[in-house]
């Protein structure tokens, strides 16, 4: 069977490969006789699949020895709740950077349990672009500073890390969302205190989150705040507090594998900066399509683009579909169009819809 390309944000699509030893491995995994979605959370052969699946994700990213890797539920939108329940201590305040809608989400959901300063936003700009740092205005002593690294909506990516000790804030957390863009490319982890995502992107199913936390943050949970939820709780439970996402750990740890046979992130990044430079050329050469995200903070990710008429949109997406080119519609919040060409999209699914982008404004234009 001919696949078609998948643009969709998430869930979003899968390497092929993975998918094929899933299949192969369904009904028993490694003579075991059990599916992975039976096996018990806490027998050997679980374990052994969790356990590789870190030590392989604590390889790719290099993750320093003195940070845990913690695999959790709810998404990452739980982790905008959970994130102040874990760091406020005896603090009431915390500082946020909005540069699109899941940092506008974050933030309100964090003023649910301390007050928010929001620091900087490029709200009033149609978040085109993110704040210079230097027109920050961080508090005095926040209990952390939160940033989206990829707005997976307004397709607005970091390509630099802040430095919160010029700004002379030497020991506040910096907090990064990364769901929409982690394992795309090399990151240093060390210039974070917490980095944390939604699988459903680049690493596997919807229903597992990943959480990477400095050692010394942990213990500062709110008494709010659900044993399930503190961070040192999980950590010290290697995870296993309660059950966690089995099949969606098993899956992740198959994308890890993947990763690594590919080449790491290095070749990821290369894979990834090719194919994002071939669909926003097309788009920076056409008098038809529109972007709206300043070059310098471009996702590589999640590429937003808008037709000179929304009244074309379902004709466009009708004949896309025909193609084979599938989930091409923008978020209700912006409309238009959004092509995510995460990973596991190889570059031949970006040539077929550059080759469709150019044909339909032909057509149309």
């Amino acid at each position: 069977m001919t696949r078609p390309y998948n643009f969709s944000a998430g869930p979003a699509v899968l390497p092929p490969e993975v998918l094929a030893q899933a299949a192969a491995e369904m009904l028993d995994w490694h003579g075991s006789g059990m599916s992975v979605m039976e096996m018990s959370h806490r027998g050997k052969e679980f374990t052994s699949i969790i356990e590789q699946a870190e030590a392989d994700l604590r390889e790719l990213l290099a993750v320093p020895r003195d940070y845990r890797i913690l695999f959790m539920q709810g998404g990452a939108l739980a982790e905008n709740a959970i994130v102040p329940m874990n760091l406020l201590g005896n603090r009431r305040e915390a500082d946020y950077i909005v540069t699109g809608a899941w940092s506008i989400k974050s933030q309100k959901e964090a003023g649910k349990y301390c007050s928010v300063n929001i620091a900087a936003s490029s709200e009033a700009d149609g978040f085109k672009a993110i704040p210079p740092q230097e027109t920050w205005r961080l508090s005095k002593d926040p209990a952390y500073v939160h940033i989206c690294t990829n707005e997976t909506i307004h397709g607005v990516e970091y390509f630099w890390v802040p430095d919160l000790r010029s700004a002379g804030l030497h020991d506040v957390p910096l907090v990064a969302d990364v769901s929409s863009h982690i394992l795309s490319r090399p990151m240093d982890v060390s210039k974070f205190d917490v980095m944390y995502g939604g699988a459903q992107k680049n690493i596997g199913p919807a229903g597992l989150t990943l959480v990477i936390v400095r050692e010394t943050l942990l213990g500062r949970a709110l008494p709010v705040c659900p044993s399930a939820f503190d961070w040192k709780t999980v950590a010290e439970a290697h995870s296993m507090y309660n059950t966690p996402p089995t099949y969606a750990i098993y899956i992740a740890g198959l994308v890890f594998q993947w990763i690594k046979r590919q080449g790491g992130l290095a070749v990821m990044e290369r894979r990834n900066k090719a194919k994002a430079e071939m669909l926003y050329q097309c788009l920076d050469e056409s008098d038809f399509y529109r972007t709206q995200v300043a070059p310098a903070c471009r996702s590589r990710m999640n590429v937003p683009f808008f037709l000179p008429d929304e009244q074309m949109n379902e004709l466009f997406l009708n004949g896309a579909r025909e193609r084979g080119l599938l989930q091409l519609k923008g978020h209700k919040l912006v409309g238009g169009m959004r092509a995510s060409i995460y990973n596991a999209m190889p570059l031949e699914g970006v040539q077929a819809l550059v080759d469709y982008l150019k044909e339909f404004e032909r057509s149309h234009g």
